[in-house]
């Protein structure tokens, strides 16, 4: 029987034959999609309706620059400092210096999943809808994990003037401590007004809260 002998350019040939064929086959990155064609279909694909505009397609400077590291490419340094900067430069803190409302409200706001979907109306009252992320109280046991638990968060971290100025920089807007953060940015996007943020400011760290207080009554 006649022996076929490969020779080594042709396993060569071979192997740069296979590993093109796979690259071909490889989606291309996210990193280089095309943002405008991308916003272009998007936009198409989508009708205003209600409260739910087109206008939330288009990205801010800040939300292109996650949206990239979320597609894989890398954020500098400088950027991750820059967002956390300047969001924390356009916190506005309580007109009047209380940062501590009602957290019996808080418990309602947190509670609260509605607003700003197409089927809400300007009148409806906007909701936190905190415990579709977070554990809060140790009653409600339908919570989310997205994010961590803030069950005991005042007992556990104390009310200190450093703690209360933390906890409302990161529910007024989460990339004034996190860039590219999950979590809406209820003050800077105008989802919860000053009092609502108020009260979930004592749910979370009013000791008699029933996020600190087992016994406590909502």
């Amino acid at each position: 029987m006649r022996k076929i002998r490969t020779t080594r350019p042709g396993l060569a040939a071979l192997g740069l034959f296979l590993a093109a064929n796979a690259a071909a086959q490889q989606p291309a990155p996210k990193a280089v999609v095309d943002h405008q064609a991308l916003v272009a279909e998007l936009k198409d694909s989508f009708v205003e309706r209600g409260l739910a505009k087109l206008d939330r397609i288009d990205q801010s400077t800040m939300q292109r620059a996650c949206s990239i590291a979320d597609a894989g490419g890398e954020m500098p340094a400088e950027t991750a400092l820059k967002i956390t900067q300047e969001a924390a430069a356009n916190v506005k803190p309580p007109a009047d210096g209380n940062y501590i409302g009602d957290w019996r409200q808080g418990e309602k706001v947190a509670q609260n999943g509605r607003g700003l979907q197409f089927s809400d109306t300007a009148k409806t009252i906007n909701g936190g809808n905190c415990y579709a992320c977070h554990q809060m109280t140790k009653a409600e046991i339908s919570f989310g994990n997205i994010g961590p638990s803030l069950y005991q968060y005042g007992k556990l971290r104390g009310n200190g003037k450093e703690m209360v100025a933390y906890t409302w920089n990161k529910i007024y807007d989460s990339h004034a401590t996190m860039p590219c953060s999950n979590m809406p940015r209820f003050g800077a996007a105008g989802i919860l007004t000053e009092q609502q943020l108020k009260d979930v400011m004592a749910l979370l760290l009013d000791p008699q809260s029933a996020v600190n207080d087992d016994q406590a009554k909502p």
